[in-house]
């Protein structure tokens, strides 16, 4: 049997029709198509077939006002709120920071003294004991943030490192272990470390077993650089001379703002470390297990290490996890207040004093809630200048591109 050698998408010819060319269509509505009819070729050079105008697809003005007004109805719950117990105190307490106010009469009945920005020039500008206290507390608490924010970070990637490995047995038990510190109450940690680090501590007990003598902990006012500058023999720590005596600042010498943290304090910062490292371990993690595989794999394939590869693809890929936690960490290390309270509320020598203690200590034991308050705002214009410049710091920087001639 021969075989077909149409294909068998073409037509079949019925009977009886002729097999020789076709007549051109009529000049009515079959003529030759033109290059702007519809299914035409275009023409050489010209503009092409031409699309049909669409009317677009968008909702009316009343729709929208009307999805509008729901969705503010289904937010004011929550506005409320936030007004309510955020927005409206903030503004009291400014208002509060301009009176002279005992906290013992109402501060909106117009009968208590108005003073401006008496408060605000007590503490920055003029001299006396208040503006003393507030650049001891500034200087206390810019140490506490310049050691507790790099150590708790880099102890948190590290950690997140360590859990994120593939081959690591029991990174959850791991993951808990390290995250612990940051779901315990901070006054039991606290207290805790109170009993470790006394004199005669179980902190003090360890040293004594490798032939060192601890300190005294939360007595020693001390500071850690005066300590290691008069140990070289480069100054005296009981007795500066020179300009770092003979300066000041804000009511504080030279010396004492270079004298670097207490003793006290140093112990203060170990303890935030231990306790908030564990929380920025875990968005660590989850920004490393965010990190495509794929990126890691062609990597390797070109044959990057692994200190090339956390150089040039994990640290890049991190760094708005970076601002959050850098962020984060700023923030809460100038607004630390308990463990400041339940350690050493100041002692020894104000060392341990911070503007959120000292703020506390001025409006609820001296009666001066007005200059608490002026304390508080102050605080509050330092942490956002601080969370702006390291905004600027880490923002993103595109490639530089040369000036063509």
């Amino acid at each position: 049997m021969p075989f077909r050698t149409t294909p068998r998408t073409a037509r079949r010819t019925p009977r009886g029709a002729s097999s020789g060319p076709r007549p051109a269509p009529e000049a009515g509505g079959g003529g030759p198509r033109t290059a702007g009819s519809p299914g035409a070729p275009d023409a050489p050079g010209g503009s092409g077939p031409k699309a049909a105008p669409r009317t677009p697809n968008t909702p009316s003005a009343g729709r929208r006002r009307g999805e509008g007004a729901w969705g503010w109805l289904f937010v004011s719950p929550m506005v409320l709120i936030l007004g309510l117990f955020l927005v409206l105190p903030i503004l009291m307490a400014l208002w509060v920071s301009l009176l002279d106010w005992d906290g013992q009469s109402n501060p909106f009945d117009g009968q208590t003294k108005f003073v401006g920005l008496d408060n605000y020039r007590a503490l920055l500008t003029e001299d006396g004991l208040d503006r003393t206290l507030f650049a001891t507390s500034l200087r206390n608490n810019a140490y506490y943030v310049l050691l507790t924010v790099p150590l708790q970070t880099g102890l948190a990637l590290v950690l997140a490192l360590i859990v994120n490995q593939r081959l690591l047995r029991a990174r959850g038990a791991l993951r808990t272990t390290f995250f612990f510190p940051s779901v315990t109450s901070s006054i039991a940690v606290s207290t805790v470390f109170l009993f470790l680090f006394q004199g005669s501590g179980a902190v003090n007990t360890l040293l004594s077993w490798i032939g060192m003598k601890g300190p005294n902990w939360f007595a020693d006012s001390r500071g850690v650089l005066s300590l290691l500058l008069g140990g070289l023999g480069i100054v005296d720590p009981d007795h500066p001379a020179g300009a770092l005596a003979d300066h000041s600042f804000m009511g504080l010498s030279w010396y004492e703002w270079l004298s670097g943290p207490s003793v006290a304090m140093c112990t203060i910062i170990l303890l935030a470390v231990w306790t908030t490292s564990g929380t920025f371990m875990l968005i660590f993690l989850a920004a490393l297990q965010d990190i495509p595989r794929e990126l890691e794999e062609a990597a390797a394939m070109e044959g990057v290490n692994r200190r090339q590869m956390l150089r040039y693809v994990t640290l890049p890929a991190l760094r708005p996890v970076f601002f959050l936690v850098l962020t984060l960490g700023t923030i809460s290390t100038w607004q630390v207040f308990d463990q400041v309270y339940v350690m050493g509320q100041g002692a020894p020598g104000n060392t341990t004093l911070t503007p959120a203690f000292l703020s506390y200590s001025a409006a609820f034991d001296g009666s001066d809630f007005g200059q608490g308050a002026a304390i508080a705002f102050i605080l509050l214009a330092l942490i956002l200048c601080i969370t702006a410049l390291q905004r600027w710091a880490l923002r993103e920087r595109g490639p530089r591109t040369g000036r063509t001639r």
